[in-house]
């Protein structure tokens, strides 16, 4: 049913279940892994028939394997477990952010001690920096003042920080990515 656009039930880009179920097993022969643990081979008549016994249903698990291996569980359970897996593996992701802090050659000390210290701030968080310097008109004519103003962040960030790639100049830009220094490892 298609109202102004807009199509119910199943979206095309939704990633859709690929986890047979029951009439869905198009195999003659199933690899059935029951309470004990041992995996018998059996028919899918049979491995349906059983799980319709028990009132359950008969999951493939794996189907990569010659005979694929199934499951006599409840379904909406192993589901739920699958999506509670998932979840649990992204909380214990970690998440690299590139911040970008841009500069001048001709920038001011507070200015850059200030840039420098959310640099700081950043590499304590875990993320990496990337620090561009630009250059407008003549000021492309002293691309060593560029280098030394790099050069010196280098050496305020030395004891948190370790150089990803070094000052290299891409047309009006100088670029550095610094990423957080190992941290050291208290003895107890």
């Amino acid at each position: 049913m298609v109202i102004k656009g807009r199509s119910f039930g199943r979206d095309k880009n939704e990633k859709q279940d690929k986890t047979r179920i029951n009439e869905d097993i198009t195999s003659e022969t199933v690899r059935l892994v029951g309470e004990s643990g041992e995996p018998v081979i059996v028919s899918t008549t049979e491995a349906l028939g059983l799980a319709r016994e028990k009132e359950l249903d008969l999951v493939e698990v794996s189907a990569n394997q010659d005979p694929p291996v199934v499951k006599i569980i409840d379904y909406s359970k192993y589901k739920f477990d699958l999506i509670k897996k998932a979840k649990e593996a992204k909380k214990k992701q970690k998440v690299i952010h590139v911040k970008e802090i841009k500069m001048r050659p001709a920038i001011d000390d507070n200015d850059f001690t200030h840039k420098v210290n959310r640099a700081k701030e950043f590499l304590d968080k875990g993320d990496k920096v990337k620090f561009t310097l630009m250059f407008r008109g003549r000021e492309m004519v002293h691309p060593e003042l560029g280098f030394k103003v790099m050069t010196k962040i280098q050496e305020v960030l030395q004891e948190v920080a370790v150089v990803e790639k070094k000052p290299s100049q891409e047309g009006r830009n100088i670029t550095m990515f610094m990423t957080p220094a190992a941290a050291p490892v208290k003895k107890s």
